[in-house]
């Protein structure tokens, strides 16, 4: 007889892909370029100062910029704190 306590996990189940979601930052005619870096260099944790310049200028030229990809809820925070700072931000993707 074989008595464990051990979970088996479903493989489908463990495989599954926690929620993912994107901070968009998009372009206005509000916020200046230096503002824009600002908050996402005090922000976005572990950003460089050349990408927050590269992610402005990218904003700028294209109308937008995904400024963070990761956990949703982590990208919740960071959505509500750019808000706070009067960025425009799209609404969250979740992927």
């Amino acid at each position: 007889m074989f008595n464990s306590l051990g979970t088996v996990l479903d493989p489908k189940k463990s495989k599954a892909k926690y929620p993912e979601g994107r901070v968009i930052v998009l372009d206005d005619n509000i916020n200046t370029f230096q503002h824009v870096a600002n908050c996402l260099l005090k922000i976005i944790p572990i950003i460089s100062e050349q990408r927050t310049w590269d992610l402005t200028i990218k904003v700028d030229m294209t109308g937008s910029a995904e400024v963070w990809r990761g956990n949703l809820e982590q990208a919740e925070l960071y959505h509500e704190q750019l808000i706070s700072k009067g960025l425009t931000i799209a609404p969250i993707e979740k992927t």
